[in-house]
């Protein structure tokens, strides 16, 4: 028997799979930002990608709720994962079914991000050859989940009041939670950090310059702030070379880099507090083409003068209509993201370029004057529609000197 316990007192019921969880006498009450089993709740409304939204960097920090009621049925393959997987100094674009090396045990490189999972109906039956189980995935990896509980009543909490921090924990004997374990569970989601004014990035990307697609061109240096391996395979299949680079790499060794353009790429945590990253995008834009994803989209908004909030809870799913502000199409795509830009403190020679059918906030800009464009969504979609690859095109035209055509 397992519970997820919110900071305000509500329990969830369920059982744990995945590694087991914490009981309240093992919390350490100085907990760490990313804490297995613990972290800022968020729903995600796809119907499937469970491997993909646990692998993405961008979830770390965070209990991922599903609301599609059964997970796990088609199991687990490496050939998902949206770490970068594999240090290729060659010229290669990661491979599709590459494990982490042999002894590899950063943790900028490899593994779940993802703090935990909770899921209304955890599939345990057979899945294809080859793959693995959600629950031999989860073990492997060392990360909780809970599974048969309300994810409905849990969605609409969070809908109706927001993100809360939760932890998934399990009773020392018996079903049931004494009142000590669960008073000791909540004065540990009290000192929890909220995710504003956490930097999760400082602790996630790649260490060392990384090569990818050698010989290529144009040469696109990627901003590892936490990077979907889909961003570099969508560069290296259009032939472009990509150098990923560390999120703390100095803004004069940036500039002087010989590569063609810019990419901030996704990550976690609250944008407001990455004053580096932000000096970095103020540093190259009047110099390289530079484009923004998600994370990277709104480094950009904050480094051209804007301002970011926290959302209530959030866009994180595959299912997200954008409107082209220009020519007032819609597309379908995959979003993963707790902050967006402000659009009333944005510069008159910034535009927006895609807004959010449903609520209205800013999915994308363009700057007049200098080739910089950003995209609040992922058009590398993985998972997700396809509808938006098309701006990786757009972000490649910039490159070569020629207009946006939006």
């Amino acid at each position: 028997m397992a519970y997820l316990v919110l900071e305000d007192g509500t329990l969830f019921r369920g059982r744990s799979f995945g590694r087991p969880p914490p009981c309240a006498d093992e919390l350490e009450l100085e907990p760490d930002a990313l804490s297995s089993a613990a972290g800022e709740l968020v729903f995600n409304t796809g119907m499937a990608g469970y491997h993909e939204i646990l692998t993405d960097q961008s979830y770390s920090g965070q209990i991922v709720v599903m609301t599609y009621p059964h997970i796990g049925n088609y199991g687990a393959d490496p050939a998902w994962s949206e770490y970068v997987v594999a240090e290729e100094e060659a010229a290669e674009t990661p491979p599709r079914n590459a494990a982490p090396p042999a002894g590899e045990k950063s943790r900028r490189s490899s593994g779940i991000k993802a703090a935990g999972l909770a899921v209304r109906s955890l599939y345990t039956g057979p899945v294809p050859r080859g793959r693995q189980s959600l629950d031999g995935f989860m073990k492997a990896h060392g990360i909780t989940g809970i599974t048969d509980v309300d994810t409905r009543a849990l969605t609409l909490r969070i809908r109706e009041q927001g993100n809360p921090i939760g932890l998934i924990t399990a009773p020392r004997k018996g079903e049931r939670l004494t009142g000590d374990e669960k008073e000791r569970c909540l004065e540990y989601l009290r000192r929890f950090p909220r995710m504003e004014g956490r930097d999760l990035v400082t602790r996630l990307g790649t260490e060392t310059r990384r090569v990818f697609g050698a010989g290529g061109s144009p040469h696109i240096c990627v901003v590892d702030c936490g990077a979907k391996a889909g961003i570099i395979r969508e560069l290296v299949d259009r032939g472009c070379r990509v150098t990923l680079v560390p999120n703390g790499i100095d803004a004069s060794e940036l500039v002087s880099m010989p590569a063609d353009a810019v990419l901030f790429s996704n990550g976690p945590g609250d944008p407001a507090v990455l004053s580096h990253l932000i000096e970095l995008a103020r540093a190259v834009m009047p110099c390289r083409p530079t484009f923004g994803i998600c994370l990277g989209h709104q480094i950009i908004g904050l480094a051209l003068g804007g301002r970011t909030f926290k959302m209530k809870f959030g866009h994180h799913g595959v299912n997200n209509p954008v409107q082209n502000a220009e020519n007032g199409k819609v597309i379908i795509t995959s979003q993963n993201h707790g902050f967006a830009v402000q659009e009333e403190n944005l510069p008159d020679d910034c535009r927006v370029w895609f807004r959010n059918v449903n609520d209205g906030t800013v999915e994308g800009l363009i700057h007049e004057r200098l080739p910089v464009l950003a995209v609040q969504f992922h058009p590398e979609a993985r998972p997700g529609p396809r509808d938006s690859g098309w701006i990786f095109q757009r972000f490649l035209e910039a490159v070569q000197g020629l207009p946006v055509v939006v």
